[in-house]
């Protein structure tokens, strides 16, 4: 699929084709919904939408170079950088073994 991920919409919440929203829109709405769900909006950005992504993705197991072409990184050091460690019993020992 071409065009843009986030696009107008108009009065009748129809996608306005070949119309994208600022990226300024969409930190705004981030920043709104982060809000209303109880978190600190200033911690967050519409690039928020990146990092949770590339950090989900890595998580499910897809391979790097499959993020990568998604993301259009062309550096692995810095798509890895994008990943970020989602709780504390990733990859704990005493979790793998029912503690």
């Amino acid at each position: 699929m071409d065009g843009q991920a986030f696009r107008a919409v108009g009065r009748c919440t129809q996608p306005q084709i070949g119309t994208s929203i600022s990226d300024r829109t969409i930190a705004n709405i981030v920043k709104s919904r982060v809000k209303a769900a109880g978190f600190d909006p200033e911690r967050f950005s519409g690039h928020s939408l990146r990092s949770v992504l590339i950090t989900a993705s890595a998580k499910a197991g897809v391979p790097e170079r499959i993020i990568m072409k998604q993301s259009g990184h062309k550096h692995l050091p810095t798509l890895r950088g994008y990943i970020r460690e989602g709780s504390l019993f990733t990859e704990n020992a005493a979790a793998k073994v029912g503690l």
